[in-house]
């Protein structure tokens, strides 16, 4: 009985340690998600991404970017944080190098918004 009860205790415990970490949702202070969308249209991100509410192209080169917001690291090296979010999105290959991902025509300001774009995109 008390083996049963060991077992009973142990095995939620070693699951839920298996399981993915929640992280919060991410913001950008002062940025404009609605702004950042435009500009992910207007750059052609989707020519390499798959974006939810981007409807053409879905871009295979990239990875999907839904659900960015909340994985832990950017490109699987970098914490996913918005200052590095922004840095990134600007200058990928300064970050990264060997990235595919390109330079981006973006001032601070507008790599700030596709940022905070970014960190709206759920899973689904």
């Amino acid at each position: 009985m008390r083996f049963l009860s060991a077992v009973s205790l142990t095995v939620p415990v070693v699951l839920a340690s298996c399981a993915e970490p929640e992280y919060p949702r991410r913001t950008v202070a002062g940025a404009d998600a609605a702004r950042g969308l435009e500009l992910v249209r207007e750059t052609g991100c989707a020519a390499c991404h798959d974006i939810p509410q981007v409807r053409w192209p879905k871009g295979r080169s990239g990875p999907p970017l839904a659900g960015i917001g909340t994985r832990p690291l950017i490109a699987g090296r970098i914490p996913n944080q918005p200052d590095a979010m922004g840095a990134f999105i600007q200058d990928a290959p300064s970050l990264v190098p060997g990235t595919a991902m390109p330079a981006m025509p973006l001032n601070d300001r507008q790599a700030r918004d596709v940022a905070a774009f970014l960190y709206t995109l759920d899973d689904d």
